[in-house]
């Protein structure tokens, strides 16, 4: 596109360190990196097959930013962004915090990957556009709970599971993940529960697969809560 030929060809006018999300489907690890930024704006023009819809403007003024890893590790291609946004970019500030908010799509798109999978909320049965709503708000609530659950052992490993576990629930959760009738005494950090989990969601993980993602936290917490339902049964 000729947009992004002239966006490369231009000055560097800033740079942002800042650390890039791993990408699984590149099999690419999480690291730090530095992008040079380049942003300019331009006028793109409304394409010949609407023309004939009236309501649409001749043309519609863009901002684009271009961000260019400058030094990527040895063995990686270099992370190239084309970011778009009606919002003004006039300064190297600007269009860095502009990368900022799209280093956070991964986490959006984990938040709708929990919501729809792991929550299933496509599946809705309900007639009434109100019960709808109500149900996809609280889905909502949970799926960030579990994000947050899997994030937070990653952020702050050593803070404790009584963040997001009643005592029954880590209780109860220790002994199904490391299958033992033994009891513990004190709570565990958030990074173990989250391990635990792991175990219950997907039993065969290897050590190599890194912490567990929020597929098998939401996994291993649907098997929690069907112990904890039937518990009394056991006891």
């Amino acid at each position: 596109m000729k947009i992004l030929d002239t966006i490369r060809k231009k000055r560097c006018m800033g740079r942002a360190e800042i650390t890039i999300p791993r990408d699984s489907r590149r099999n690419m690890k999480e690291r730090d990196g530095v992008l040079q930024i380049r942003y300019d704006n331009f006028e793109i023009k409304r394409p010949q097959k609407l023309n004939k819809n009236k309501a649409l403007k001749d043309s519609v003024g863009v901002w684009v930013i271009h961000a260019k890893e400058e030094s990527p590790p040895k063995g990686a291609e270099p992370i190239e962004w084309f970011l778009m946004t009606n919002e003004p970019v006039q300064t190297a500030e600007a269009a860095y915090e502009m990368i900022c908010y799209y280093t956070q799509r991964w986490k959006i798109e984990r938040f709708h990957y929990v919501l729809k999978s792991g929550c299933a909320v496509e599946k809705l049965q309900e007639r009434s556009m109100d019960k709808t709503t109500l149900l996809v708000l609280m889905y909502s609530v949970i799926a960030v709970v579990i994000m947050n659950m899997t994030y937070a052992a990653r952020i702050h490993p050593d803070e404790p599971c009584t963040l997001f576990f009643e005592e029954d629930e880590w209780k109860l959760l220790y002994r199904a993940a490391n299958k033992t009738k033994k009891e513990v005494k004190k709570p565990y950090t958030i990074q173990e529960a989250v391990t635990y989990l792991g175990w219950l969601g997907w039993p065969k993980r290897a050590p190599s697969d890194g912490p567990p993602g929020v597929k098998t936290v939401w996994m291993g917490l649907n098997t929690l809560n069907n112990l904890l339902a039937y518990r009394d049964l056991f006891v």
